[in-house]
């Protein structure tokens, strides 16, 4: 894949969600991880058991602070887009990414931080019909990734 992704993935609290984001990185051709705060790394059993091995083939960085990861991916040139819903996001099915591009995925609970949310240069959401409003994070990231990447079409 030539188009250049990055994900970053904050404050993330299950290991098994971190490892289903390097399994579905690798299979979508992501160039990089950037695991920031609380986000379990490879080096713990609970995203080994999940990832297989992707670990190994999607290279990651463990960063205190995603602000600070979005700022110097910003001076590179890179598109910040936020997976959120939010009054600002947009539907992915008429998103047209730029690349180099970058997608955060966030907390669980809490969704993407609003600092993050004001750095970014987009915000995307996928259109759902259910009662919750909501997808399991690993479930959306795999979503918006395959949409992002050009590998498919969502709707």
């Amino acid at each position: 894949m030539a188009k250049e992704l990055y994900v970053i993935c904050d404050n993330l609290r299950s290991l098994y969600n971190v490892g289903s984001i390097f399994r579905t990185s690798d299979a979508l051709g992501v160039k990089k991880i950037y695991l920031c705060g609380i986000t379990g790394t490879p080096l713990q059993k609970g995203v080994l058991k999940v990832s297989l091995g992707a670990e190994n083939s999607v290279p990651w960085e463990h960063a205190k602070n995603a602000w600070q990861v979005v700022e110097k991916l910003k001076k590179r040139g890179v598109q910040i887009i936020s997976l959120e819903l939010d009054d600002k996001s947009i539907d992915i099915k008429k998103f047209k990414p730029e690349f180099p591009c970058v997608l955060i995925v966030g907390n669980e609970v809490n969704g993407v931080s609003p600092a993050l949310l004001k750095r970014s240069d987009k915000i995307v959401k996928i259109p759902m019909h259910g009662m919750k409003e909501s997808m399991n994070v690993a479930v959306a990231f795999g979503i918006a990734v395959y949409k992002i990447t050009g590998c498919g079409a969502v709707g």
